[in-house]
Parts: C-alpha cells; structure tokens; sequence
C-alpha cells in the first residue's frame, strides 16, 4: 500500500498507473530523504521556502519546479528547478542579469566569497548587504548544500536570521544596548539621543544603502519612525559599520554651531543643494559632462569651486559674529 495526503492506492502490484499517481509523492520524499544534502533545520526550511512548500500541493510544486521558481534574495534572483525524477538543482543570479547570456560560470561557495568582497569598480564591500553587488555571473545547477554556502558569502547569516523571523524567535538587541556594551573609541556612542539615532538610520539603514529589514529601534520602548525597509531578510542589530559611522557623528554632534556669512547668487546656493543631494544618494557619476543644467554636473562644480574657493583651496567664508565678540577677537 502507498499512502499520501490525497491518495490510498492498496495493490498486490504496483502497476504503471499507480505509480504514475503517486510519483510525485514518492520522487518529493526520496529528494528531501536522501538527495538534498542540507541537514540544518533552517536551511531545509529556507530551501522548501523556495519552492514554495507552505503554499503548493506535492505534485503543483513538482509541476512549478520543472519550468523553476523565482525568489528574490537581496539582489540575488534564485530559481529552484526539478528534473523528471525530483532531483532540485539551483540557479543563481544578480537580479538585473535574471534573463542575460554570457555570463561568467561560477560553482562553489568560494568563488561566491570573492564575488562579495569587491564591488564592480573594484572597491571593497565592506558591508555586504549593500546594494553594490556586482553583476556578469551565473552559479548555474548547483545542489542544495552548495546553494547555501552561495548565499551565506552573499548574504552572511541571512538564512539563519530569516528562520528565526519565521519562527517568532529572532534576538534583536536595540541601539541603547548595543551603545552600552561598547568599549574604548566606540563608547561615546552612548552619546547620540533618540533624534541623533533616528537620522543615522535614515542615513544608513534604508533600502539605497541596505537591503536588510531594519528590525531593531532605539530601545524596546522608543520605535525610531524612519521607515526600516522591504528587505527579505531582517537585520537585528546595528552592525559594525553604523557603530563606526556613529562614533564620527558623535564627534561632530559635539561641536557647537555657528552662522556663516558666504557670498553666492541665488544660483549657486540652489547648485550647493544640488551638490549634496546628488552625493548622498550616489548619482553624481550619472551625469554627464554636457549636462550643465543639472547643478551637480562636473563642469558646473568646478566652475563654482574656481570662483568661490581661497587661495587654501576652501570656500569662502566667514563666522557671523555679534559686536562684542568681534571686539573681543580684536583686542584679544
């Protein structure tokens, strides 16, 4: 007798039609039992997430498999596909290369560590869940076990954070905890309060800079309201970039502030604006050198700099200062 969900087919013999009933069933149970590799409970559960476990009958994901089916992972597209006999093999690519030709073959988890370390102008990624995933590549019908490995280079701990999220388990430790537990340089960070930390994470944990789920908040009473994402995948604690970032504004936030006096045309105080914008979201590369309308462009820059900058190669300008205090720097 066989036995499935759906299905009781009792036989002296297992005759051509009944096993064609129950092919699914049994090609899905010999995969997962002896040809899957993957041993870690979240990394199953990652991979029948992939085709859909949760969601599709045994035999409409066997059917879905042999066409593929695509999931987004970061920038990654990775497509879970089957043969006649169940066997899942995985695809792998940048998502803006999902349909290319051409591409570089890759196979093995450690070619997917050296893809992560550097970006496509050859700097290095320090933050590797950065949109700056470089593109050209394929990891093309790789197993299951060697998927996994693929994706924690790509993604560290992606998988294991995900499963907890699933589960209602994932350890978020907030800001103000992990601000107090730094030592040596980076305990000044203690410093920043709510309004200090709530534009860090407008500056650092957004989708342009992260593709991480901001799930952690300034402390478990006070939610930072700066949107924390779409990413598939959570991030449960600042990381050790925004730490560092945050020990430099620390800094900066201690200087006192002062009114400057600058001299510039309306013009060019709409073109600083623009400078800025274009820098801070990274577009300043986009624009072209004929491009002189846009305030950032390369030869309207260097114009401004030309006939606002001294002769120490710095803007023009100087602190606005009350009567008294100009005395007092005059007779002191």
């Amino acid at each position: 007798m066989l036995e499935t969900p759906e299905t009781e087919v009792v036989t002296d013999h297992l005759d051509a039609a009944a096993l064609t009933e129950v092919a699914p069933w049994v090609q899905n149970w010999w995969y997962w039992q002896t040809e899957c590799g993957v041993h870690a409970p979240a990394g199953r559960r990652y991979l029948r997430m992939l085709e859909r476990a949760e969601t599709m009958t045994v035999p409409e994901r066997m059917e879905a498999l042999r066409s593929g089916i695509a999931t987004a992972w970061g920038q990654l597209t990775v497509t879970a596909s089957a043969n006649g006999e169940g066997r899942r093999r995985y695809t792998v690519r940048h998502t803006d290369d999902a349909d290319a030709s051409g591409l570089e073959p890759l196979a093995t988890p450690e070619d997917a560590r050296a893809l992560a370390t550097f970006d496509a102008q050859g700097r290095y990624r320090p933050l590797k869940s950065a949109p700056s995933l470089r593109r050209g590549w394929t990891f093309t019908e790789i197993t299951a076990r060697r998927l996994v490995g693929v994706i924690g280079y790509l993604y560290p701990a992606s998988i294991p954070n995900w499963d907890r999220e699933q589960a209602d388990a994932l350890d978020v430790t907030h800001w103000r905890p992990t601000a107090e537990r730094q030592t040596g340089i980076y305990g000044i960070i203690e410093e920043l309060d709510a309004t200090a930390v709530e534009q860090v994470a407008a500056t650092c944990c957004v989708d342009e800079e992260c593709l991480k789920r901001r799930e952690w908040e300034y402390d478990a009473e006070t939610p930072l309201a700066v949107d924390g994402g779409t990413g598939a995948f959570p991030c449960r604690e600042p990381c050790s970039l925004v730490v560092a970032a945050g020990r430099k504004w620390t800094t900066l936030e201690r200087e006192a502030t002062e009114t400057y006096e600058i001299e510039l045309t309306p013009a060019e105080a709409a073109q600083l604006s623009a400078v800025i914008d274009a820098v801070a979201d990274g577009t300043a590369a986009d624009i072209r050198e004929a491009d002189v309308g846009e305030g950032a462009n390369r030869y309207r820059v260097r114009y401004l700099r030309e006939k606002r900058f001294d002769a120490d190669d710095q803007l023009q300008m100087r602190p606005k200062r009350g009567l008294v205090r100009r005395l007092v720097r005059r007779f002191t």
